[in-house]
């Protein structure tokens, strides 16, 4: 009896490259997707309320607050286009989030057990409704609340009229800072369900939490009490909900061996 030939290398990887290919081909459909309802949701927009009315929206809570008569001004030729432009680029991704993570969700899902499909939609979920609400918070209390106390301060003889570009990404980088730090329950579910850290971990660490907070909220954000304070606060309230929302997680996405060995 003869011993069988040895496979060839090639042979190892022909099992492995269709599945590979239909994985990039399946990635590549799903990004098309999440950029056609970006598209979709950038001409909607485009059409109403329109980049004017976009950036109009944004610079409300700016506006508000400038000495009567005072805009705000553009010191780049392209500015007056460019920046409602990239206003309705914005919009349009948060709008079509919930598209864009459910892409994310459908290539992950088919390679997940049951009990982990179980954390993760709800995961999706939170997370983007949370980042909304960041970005929601910082719009109605920290910007007005922000302009207001710089305009208290600022000397009479000096005639507020901030560059619309600078705005722009002074408001993004806002954003982005509230979006991601609503994201702090997230953290904490992922972080108690990965078996990183315990309940009991989480909760002696609150005391640290709450330093790091407003360290963090220190560096930040623009230095005044008021957006330090807007974004500390919530971020230790956050937390707080995280560890009860990490206990009721771990307690529904256990695995059923990990089930079946607890109840014996």
């Amino acid at each position: 009896m003869t011993a069988p030939e040895p496979k060839s290398k090639e042979d190892e990887l022909a099992g492995t490259e269709a599945p590979f290919v239909s994985h990039l081909v399946e990635l590549r459909d799903r990004l098309i997707r999440a950029l056609i309802a970006v598209g979709v949701a950038f001409a909607a927009l485009a059409f109403w309320p329109g980049p004017a009315g976009l950036y109009d929206l944004l610079a409300a809570p700016m506006v508000a607050h400038l000495p009567d008569g005072a805009k705000l001004i553009a010191t780049n030729v392209i500015s007056p286009i460019l920046v409602p432009l990239k206003i309705t680029l914005m919009a349009a991704f948060l709008v079509a989030l919930p598209v864009v993570l459910y892409q994310v969700w459908a290539f992950v899902a088919p390679g997940l057990y049951s009990h982990e499909k179980k954390l993760v939609l709800p995961l999706v979920i939170s997370s983007t409704l949370l980042f909304l609400l960041g970005v929601g918070f910082c719009y109605f209390i920290v910007i007005p609340g922000m302009s207001k106390f710089i305009q208290a301060f600022a000397p009479s003889a000096i005639t507020a009229a901030p560059d619309i570009e600078q705005y722009f990404g002074f408001v993004l980088t806002l954003f982005l800072v509230f979006g991601i730090a609503f994201e702090v329950p997230v953290a904490v579910i992922v972080l108690a369900r990965m078996g990183i850290v315990t309940i009991e971990q989480l909760r002696k660490f609150r005391g640290y939490f709450v330093v790091a907070s407003f360290i963090i909220a220190a560096v930040v954000t623009p230095p005044d009490v008021i957006s330090q304070l807007a974004l500390a606060i919530p971020m230790c309230i956050l937390y707080e909900i995280g560890i009860v929302a990490a206990q009721i997680f771990i307690k529904h996405t256990k695995a059923p061996d990990s089930e079946s060995s607890t109840a014996g």
